[in-house]
């Protein structure tokens, strides 16, 4: 590459990271480290409006999380600072009076009203009212005052804004690294305001300066802004300035439907479409981190949306990810989102863990229902239930049997229990009384020699059994629930059932 790889991701502080917005700061991070470049994060804030308090934060610690946090941003190795828009808002005016002064843009005048006017107009016949070559000569623009009554009704503080004066009659050819060459029709582009009379650039200016000025070498953002190009590119040339390159990621769409993935999917199908919960006056809306994900598997499902190596590999560390990833292998399509491979990948990411850590999470679910157990009890009862979990939030549906005598007995599984089984399940107590070592294996092999011994089935006893000791037929091994719960412990409840069933 000719130019040291800068990235960067541009945020707008307008309420919670989307999961979609998570996925293209992951994009940038990947592709700066691939190429030993630089990640940065830039707060674009201009829009004073749709400020909202706590969203800023939120972004940053959504990544902390995540482990993808930018090198240079707000408060951290700001070579090219101020990282927030809002602060750097005093430069923008002079890179607007510099396209004046070129010509590659003027000053309008139009109000809300007369501006109102014309799209009226232009619905009444059929059309739709588009501002640009066609129409800005006639419309209230420096482009048709005379220099001095421009200035005058500057000096006077009238309202105004400066739009982008687009090429006429030109065909743009461009390039994008995911889309290939893409033509433009300029006759066709509308022009855009860059400046406001409150001092204020619009996310186009101050986008293009920003990046110019922070060196960013590649944009690689949402195909949302892929109309945005032309004008991006223009702008640039218009500047004199060399152009980044461009890739235009593909959409995250709905698990059902067409359309982007929105807030509204995640809330009808019961999953987060947000790194971290949000909390407004209308409610809490859940997040990865607070649903019991692991960042890593976060990572993983997201990078794997719309890109993937060329293999069948499906799982990667983030260093993994930063070696296999190439922008050439982002899809064009749209990647369908999936709630059930997204859980997959959470259960792939908790075997991994060690039980040590696994059951450190856990007790603190235990400690909320006032359950004390040993450390290394707990950690051997993690290892037996975690294969069939997708969360540690499970646990405890999967294995209170462990803590807590059943109070119930699963009515279908209550079927096993016959005629004969009280006076089977006495013999047992006898049998496990008599114990002295009990070990999981040893229980199981004295247990089954008396079995085999007096040719008594293996459901017969085996399945009431569970029953009375768990209240349904679930869990691991048998026996390896009756070692950890205790020879007395067990007793009791083969006692209580034979009482209850």
């Amino acid at each position: 590459m000719s130019k040291p790889v800068r990235v960067r991701f541009a945020p707008s502080p307008t309420g919670p990271l989307h999961i979609g917005g998570v996925r293209t700061a992951l994009f940038n991070y990947l592709f700066a480290k691939k190429h030993h470049g630089v990640f940065f994060l830039r707060i674009e804030d201009t829009d004073q409006n749709r400020f909202v308090p706590g969203a800023e934060q939120y972004i940053f610690e959504a990544l902390n999380w995540l482990g993808i946090a930018p090198s240079e941003t707000v408060g951290k190795n700001e070579k090219f600072g101020p990282y927030r828009q809002s602060e750097r808002k005093a430069m923008y005016k002079q890179y607007a009076d510099q396209l004046i002064a070129s010509g590659n843009a003027y000053y309008a005048f139009d109000t809300a009203e007369s501006l109102d006017f014309h799209r009226k107009q232009h619905e009444e016949q059929g059309k739709t009212f588009i501002y640009n070559w066609h129409n800005r000569e006639k419309l209230d623009t420096s482009l048709v005052l005379s220099k001095e009554e421009t200035e005058k009704r500057l000096a006077s503080g009238e309202d105004f804004v400066i739009r982008f004066k687009t090429p006429v009659n030109e065909t743009l050819h461009l390039h994008d690294i995911i889309r290939g060459d893409i033509q433009f029709e300029t006759n066709l582009l509308d022009d855009k305001v860059l400046f406001k009379s409150d001092g204020m650039p619009t996310y186009h200016l101050a986008n293009i300066v920003d990046d110019h000025l922070m060196e960013t070498s590649h944009v690689i953002r949402g195909e949302e802004w892929l109309p945005s190009m032309p004008l991006h590119v223009l702008l640039y040339r218009s500047f004199g300035w060399e152009a980044p390159e461009f890739a235009h990621l593909p959409l995250i769409l709905k698990p059902v439907g067409n359309g982007k993935l929105s807030k509204r999917d995640g809330d009808k199908l019961g999953f987060p479409v947000f790194p971290l919960e949000w909390k407004t006056e209308e409610g809490i809306s859940s997040g990865y981190r607070e649903n019991g994900f692991f960042p890593e598997a976060v990572i993983n499902f997201l990078a794997l949306l719309g890109w993937n190596d060329g293999t069948d590999k499906e799982l990667f560390s983030l260093d993994e990810l930063v070696d296999a990833f190439d922008l050439n292998r982002v899809h064009k399509s749209g990647a369908k989102f999936d709630p059930e491979k997204n859980k997959w990948f959470n259960h792939q990411y908790l075997q991994k863990q060690s039980n040590e850590s696994l059951a450190n999470s856990f007790s603190s679910i235990l400690n909320e229902k006032g359950v004390s157990i040993a450390d290394e009890k707990l950690v051997t009862i993690v290892s037996l239930i975690k294969e069939r979990a997708n969360f540690v939030a499970e646990f405890w549906e999967m294995s209170d049997f462990f803590f807590v005598a059943p109070t119930s007995y699963d009515e279908k599984a209550s079927k096993n229990w016959k005629e004969d089984t009280p006076a089977l399940m006495n013999q047992l107590i006898e049998i496990l009384k008599s114990i002295d070592d009990f070990s999981s294996l040893n229980i199981e092999t004295i247990v089954k020699d008396w079995m085999t011994q007096n040719e008594i089935g293996m459901g017969k006893v085996m399945q009431p059994f569970r029953l009375s000791l768990v209240g349904a037929l679930k869990g691991p091994h048998l026996f390896d629930i009756v070692a950890l719960i205790g020879k007395e412990e067990t007793i009791k409840r083969l006692e209580k059932a034979i009482e209850t069933l």
